[in-house]
């Protein structure tokens, strides 16, 4: 399939597909006679599997490295073990974080009108000593 059709199959765009292959996250893609990419099931699956591991977080420089491991004749299953349990420490702690922003926002919407009334209520008593302000320090220039 070209390039076109292997992004409509993945719901990956033809400029990610072409960055997947420039960054070596993907196999150099086949080409036809006239010079198009002639993708496989293969690269889909690699494409997909990049998808997935992006929308987890995983850097660029760490995907790269996870899939030469991958692709190594060598046995590098600890190695990949190891670097995906990484990227999920990292998740975790990205989702405490989010669950902390989350905390907050709630709190502040909970109590959202209960604040709004006493901030409201300060400024207005800041306006009126400011205003105090002014007109005792006119009273004293006349």
């Amino acid at each position: 399939m070209n390039i076109k059709e292997a992004s409509e199959k993945t719901g990956v765009s033809s400029a990610a597909i072409r960055y997947y292959e420039k960054e070596l996250l993907i196999p150099a893609i086949d080409r036809t006679e006239v010079g198009n990419r002639d993708i496989d099931d293969r690269i889909i699956r690699r494409i997909q599997f990049v998808t997935q591991m992006r929308s987890a977080g995983m850097s660029i420089e760490n995907l790269r490295h996870y899939i030469e491991l991958f692709d190594s004749p060598e046995d590098t299953g600890e190695a990949e073990f190891a670097l995906l349990k990484s990227q999920l420490g990292v998740m975790k702690e990205k989702r405490a974080d989010l669950q902390t922003a989350i905390d907050l926002l709630d709190y502040k919407l909970n109590h959202f009108h209960d604040h709004q009334e006493k901030i409201e209520a300060e400024l207005y008593q800041l306006d009126v000593e400011h205003q105090a302000k002014i007109d005792s320090t006119t009273d004293e220039d006349e």
